[in-house]
C-alpha cells in the first residue's frame, strides 16, 4: 500500500454526455410520448428528431459524475475525470467545457465509432425533468481507459451507477477500485437510478459489498438495491455493507451512516425549479467536505447547500459561487 499525498481530491468515472436542457410544456411530452420524470434510452435517429423539435436549450458537458466533478471543482476541490467521448464536434464541446471549469480530463477520444453521447432534458413548469439519453460513445469506456497511476493519485474515486450497464464498464470499475485500494485510497459509488439497480442488482450488491467504501443513493435506489419495504430497513442493510453511506430523501434531507454513528441532515431551503443534477451536486458538496477533513454533519450540509442551489434554476451546474454559500 502506497499512501502518499494525493494530487487530486476526487476522480470521477462515468458517462461523458453533452446535456441539452430546455423548458417544455406538458403538451410537448405528450406529443412525443414521453413519461414525465422518466429517463429513457433512445437511438441516434430519435435523438436527432427530439433535438430538432425541442425548444432552444443550454448545452454543457454532463453526465452524472461529470456534473459532480464540475460542482466539486467549483468548491475548490482538485478534480479529474474519466469518460469516453468521440472525436467529433460534441466531443470537443464536452472536453472544452469540462476543462474550463477546472477538471482534468485525460481520456483519449473514440475515433471512427459511435458519436458523442447526448441527454435531451425537458423541464416542465413543475420542475420535473424528463430525460432522453443517447449513449453513443460513452458506453465504449473500458479497462484500457483506467490509468492506475491516475487513480492512485486521487483521494476518492467516484463511480457513476449509470455507467454500470456494459460489461466493459463493470470491468473498468473493478480495475479502478482495485487500483484505489492498492494505493490506500477510497472508492465511492452513486447508485444513480433505481432502473439501473433493478437491471443489475446482483452485480451492484457485489460491487457495494466488496469494492465500495462510500455509497450515495436516494430513497428509491437504496430500497431497490436491498429489496426492502422501508427506507429504514434498507439504510441498516447499507450500514453493514459500506464504511460510509450518504442517503438522500429530497425535502426530508439526508441520512449519513458510518459504523454505529447516524447523522441526520436537514435539506437546505430553496425554491424548486429544476431537479436536474440534485444528487450529483449533493455528492460533490459531500465529497468536497470529506476530502478537506470536515465532519460528517458539515459534509452533509455542504451537500444539501450545493443541491439546493442547483435545483433553484434550470440546468445541473451552479449559477453562483458555491464557496460563498458554504459554512465556515
Amino acid at each position: 500500500m502506497t499512501e502518499t499525498t494525493p494530487k487530486y481530491d476526487i476522480l470521477g468515472i462515468g458517462n461523458a454526455i453533452v446535456d441539452v436542457v430546455a423548458r417544455a410544456e406538458d403538451t410537448f411530452l405528450s406529443r412525443h410520448d414521453m413519461h414525465k420524470g422518466a429517463m429513457i434510452l433512445i437511438d441516434s435517429a430519435m435523438a436527432d428528431t427530439i433535438y430538432a423539435a425541442m425548444p432552444p436549450g443550454q448545452e454543457s458537458s454532463g453526465g452524472s459524475a461529470a456534473n459532480t466533478c464540475a460542482v466539486a471543482a467549483g468548491l475548490g476541490s482538485r478534480v479529474a475525470y474519466i469518460g469516453k467521448v468521440a472525436d467529433d464536434q460534441l466531443g470537443g464541446v464536452f472536453r472544452h467545457d469540462i476543462n474550463a471549469v477546472g477538471v482534468h480530463f485525460p481520456t483519449t477520444p473514440l475515433s471512427g465509432g459511435a458519436p458523442t453521447a447526448r441527454c435531451l432534458i425537458l423541464v416542465t413548469p413543475d420542475g420535473q425533468r424528463t430525460m432522453n439519453t443517447f449513449l453513443g460513445a460513452c458506453v465504449t469506456l473500458g479497462e484500457d481507459d483506467v490509468d492506475p497511476a491516475l487513480v492512485a493519485a486521487c483521494a476518492v474515486t467516484y463511480l457513476e451507477g449509470y455507467l454500470f450497464d456494459p460489461p466493459a464498464a463493470q470491468a473498468a470499475f473493478r480495475k479502478a477500485a482495485e487500483a484505489a485500494h492498492a494505493a490506500g485510497r477510497r472508492v465511492a459509488l452513486s447508485l444513480s437510478d433505481a432502473f439501473c439497480v433493478n437491471r443489475h442488482r446482483a452485480a451492484f450488491l457485489d460491487l457495494v459489498a466488496n469494492h465500495v467504501d462510500i455509497l450515495f443513493a436516494n430513497e428509491t435506489e437504496i430500497t431497490a438495491l436491498y429489496e426492502r419495504n422501508s427506507f429504514e430497513e434498507a439504510a441498516e442493510a447499507a450500514r453493514k455493507d459500506v464504511a460510509l453511506a450518504a442517503l438522500t430523501r429530497s425535502e426530508a434531507g439526508s441520512l449519513i451512516l458510518q459504523g454505529a454513528e447516524t447523522v441526520q441532515v436537514a435539506a437546505a431551503p430553496t425554491k424548486v425549479v429544476d431537479t436536474t443534477g440534485a444528487g450529483d451536486a449533493y455528492a460533490a458538496g459531500f465529497l468536497a467536505g470529506l476530502t478537506s477533513g470536515r465532519s460528517l454533519d458539515l459534509c452533509g450540509r455542504m451537500g444539501s447547500i450545493a443541491a439546493a442551489e442547483v435545483i433553484s434554476h434550470y440546468g445541473a451546474r451552479p449559477e453562483t459561487d458555491l464557496r460563498k454559500l458554504m459554512p465556515a
